[in-house]
Parts: structure tokens; sequence; C-alpha cells
């Protein structure tokens, strides 16, 4: 690999393997989490508990894996969008640093019993504070960026960026340093306003910016609309922060405000759908025998769909009648991982395909098995998703009907369960083959093959 190369790139390429790394770790825990329903038993130890691998599993795949992939992929594109090096290589690989001290101290944290007992925001004091402290230095060296950028206008993905710098600031210091100085109501509305933006002004800015940097590179096609990309943003901008109380509907809330966030809810449509035509109107664009020639084509496209699928059903299942059926059951964990694997993850994996060969200047070891990976990835999350959508409504009618007791309802669900074990472990293993891929690319012994080709930005 080039030296210079990974030099001008270094953070970009520390945060992307790190985050790698603990794709693997997360969904190790996943699995754990699984067997944990099947046999509750297993690892009969204060440490083994479900309610601690469970924290741990979702703060390293949303924190340790994707936020820090995001933070990558970030690193790489927003100075070739801007014709700029990075402000700061230095500042960056200091970011990287506290940003793995924060997010492993959180972590063992949690397995030992130090949390917040927040969702989403379990990571205790001081990891958390030096989380704030990783994104200020993150902040800063993305706005010098901009500062001294060379061009004059921004792309729609810079715009993302920014607004992702700056909403997530407001949204992870409400959850996770705010919402502990609260009490009752006014604590469970400052952490779903936390956990719904979470996922909606932190993963979806910065999920989108990254897909919309790549679709067009990946398939060589101009962006099918720009004045499209920007109505998409402007929109989740005004509307996004409002809809967090759709969470606690038939709680002790006001009518009034639950009536609120499920209008909010329902005009989050415009944007979707504004993003999704943006994106498949470019692959409709591209040409025909490119459209899914690679890995990261079909990553891009299938966690489009999912993007549209998930925000379709959010707005579904915030219609009052609706949730008292699905609420608390597994249909809303079936969205959740519909969210953050089957769209954000996808396209955080699309990236890792994209940007490390490119910087270490080296071609993807194997396209063949990038393949392989993505329809490992794609048969497990339809094994995985689909029987939660079955069980979830299930799990519903019964509880309403009050026939049973809630350990005999739960009993029947062992089938739904250990199909969603058995998918996870596929999942798991396709992972293993993404990781194996870019560890030979980056790692592997043919030192002499073709680099990688450096688009223009």
């Amino acid at each position: 690999m080039s030296d210079t190369k990974l030099k001008e790139h270094r953070s970009a390429y520390l945060f992307m393997v790190s985050a790698c790394i603990f794709l693997l770790v997360g969904m190790g825990f996943g699995i754990f989490v699984a067997l944990k329903f099947l046999f509750p038993q297993l690892g009969d130890h204060p440490l083994f508990s479900f309610g601690r691998i469970r924290q741990a599993h979702t703060n390293v795949v949303l924190f340790a894996f994707l936020l820090q992939a995001d933070i990558g992929m970030i690193h790489y594109f927003i100075p070739k969008l801007l014709h700029t090096k990075l402000f700061s290589e230095k500042l960056g690989i200091a970011t990287w640093v506290i940003f793995n001290v924060a997010a492993v101290g959180g972590v063992i944290g949690i397995l030992l019993g130090l949390n917040q007992g927040i969702e989403y925001a379990e990571i205790a004091p001081p990891f958390n504070y030096l989380i704030v402290l990783a994104w200020v230095l993150f902040l800063v060296n993305v706005m010098g960026t901009i500062m001294r950028r060379k061009v004059r206008c921004f792309y729609v993905s810079v715009w993302y960026v920014v607004g992702a710098l700056l909403w997530t600031a407001v949204v992870y210091i409400t959850g996770s340093i705010l919402t502990r100085y609260a009490s009752g109501l006014n604590q469970a509305n400052l952490t779903w306003f936390y956990v719904h933006n979470a996922v909606g002004l932190v993963f979806t800015p910065c999920g989108l910016a990254a897909a919309y940097y790549l679709i067009p590179k990946v398939l060589n096609t101009p962006l099918y609309s720009h004045k499209l990309s920007l109505i998409g943003f402007w929109v989740i901008a005004f509307t996004y922060c409002w809809t967090g109380a759709h969470h606690m509907i038939h709680g002790p809330n006001s009518y009034w405000l639950e009536t609120v966030a499920i209008l909010f809810s329902w005009s989050l449509i415009i944007p979707v759908m504004a993003v999704v035509t943006n994106f498949l109107g470019t692959f409709a664009t591209a040409p025909r025998a490119t459209r899914f020639k690679s890995a990261e084509s079909k990553l891009l496209f299938t966690g489009t769909l999912y993007y549209l699928a998930t925000c379709l059903q959010g707005p579904f299942q915030a219609i009052r009648s609706v949730n008292t059926l699905v609420s608390k059951t597994d249909w809303v964990v079936a969205h959740a991982h519909m969210a953050v694997l089957g769209c954000f993850a996808l396209y955080a994996m699309a990236g890792c395909y994209y940007f490390i060969p490119r910087i270490v200047k080296r071609p993807l070891y194997s396209p063949r098995l990038a393949n392989t990976h993505f329809w490992l990835t794609f048969v497990g999350l339809l094994l995985f998703i689909m029987p939660m959508f079955v069980s979830g409504p299930l799990q519903g009618l019964a509880w309403l009907k009050i026939e049973r007791t809630f350990l005999e309802i739960l009993a029947e669900q062992r089938i739904f369960w250990m199909i969603r074990m058995l998918s996870g472990l596929l999942i798991l293993f396709a992972q293993s083959l993404f990781f194996y891929n870019l560890w030979e690319t980056v790692f592997g012994k043919s030192y002499f093959m073709k680099p990688a080709t450096e688009e223009v930005a």
C-alpha cells in the first residue's frame, strides 16, 4: 500500500477498520441475546444476564460500529467533495483514540453493571463525556475542512453532514447527560426524544450523506435530482425532531402531544419519498450493465428499499389503533433492525467496500466473495425480520384477549425465536466473510496487485 496515501486518509482508515471489527463483536453479542431467548439459563452469571448483554449489543452496534463507520466515511468523502485536504489528520487520529476508549470503556462498564438506565444511553460517565469530546473534535475537523474548501457550492452530502454534526450534539447531550437530571414524565419525553432522534437525526443524515456520495460514484452516473435532494434534507430538518412522543401512545402523556407526534410521523413520508425517488432514479438512469454489477451497488439498492420500508412502517405503527396491537412486541424489534441493520449498516458496508481499497491503493481482494457476503446477508435479513412481523401481531392479539398468562404467550413464540437465532448466525457468518475480504485487501501478501482506481470527486 502507499504510505503517502495512507497518511492522507489515516483517520478515515482507522475509523472504518475499527468499525468492521466492532461489527463482528456487536453481532456476537446479538447471537448471545438470541440464545438467551431460547435458553434463559445460558451463562447463569450477572455478567451474562440478558439485560447487560442486550445493552452491550445495542451500544456496540450503534456507536462502536455504525457511528464509527459513518465518521470514517465522512473523513474520506468530505475532503473529496470540497477538493480540500482534511483540516487535521492528527486531530482525526486523536478523535479515533478518544472515541474508541469511550466505546470500549462504556461497554465494559455496561457488562459490569455500570450504566445510566436510559435506552441507547446506557454508557455511563466518564465515557459518555468522552464521546461528547470526540464529537466536538470531529466537528472542529469537519468544519475546519469546510471553511478551507476550494469549491463554492455544497453537494447535498455536505448539507447532511453539517446537519448531523449539529443535530447529534444536541440529541446525544440531551439523551446521555440532561435526561439524568429529569424525572417522571419529563424524563420519559426527553428519553424518547433522544431514542427516536438518535436514528432520525444522527444515523439517518450520516447514512444518507454517504449514500448520496456512493450511489452516483458506484454507478458512475449523475445524481437524479439535486433539487429533490435538498427538499428531502430541509423537510427532515424541520419535521423529524417532533416525532418521539409516538413511542408513548396510550401512556400518561397529553393527548395533543401524541397527536402532534403522529402527524409529524406521517409528514416524514415527504422527505423519505424524495430520498428514495432520488436514489432509485439514479439507479434507473445508470447503464443497465452496471446497476447491480458490484456488491456495493447491491448493498446500496437493498439499503434504499429497507429505508423505504422502515420509514413507511414507522408512521403506520404510530396510528393509535395499530399501536395498540404491535407496541412492545417483536414487530417493533423488526422495525428497529430493519432501520439500523437493513438500511444504514448496508450503506456502511458498501462504504467500507468502496473506500478502504482506495485508501490503501489496492483492489478489493475478492469481488466474488463480496457478492457472496451480500446474498448471505440479504437472505439472513429476510429470515430474521419476516418472522418477527408475524410473531409481533400474534403477541399483541394474544395479550389483548387476556386468555392466557404473559409467560404462556411468550412460550408460543419459541419457533419464531429459533428462526431469529439461526438467521442471526447466517448474518454473522456473512459479516465474517465481509471482514475477511477487507482484511485480505489491506494485509494480503500480493503486494504487486493493480492499484484501485482513484476517482476524482
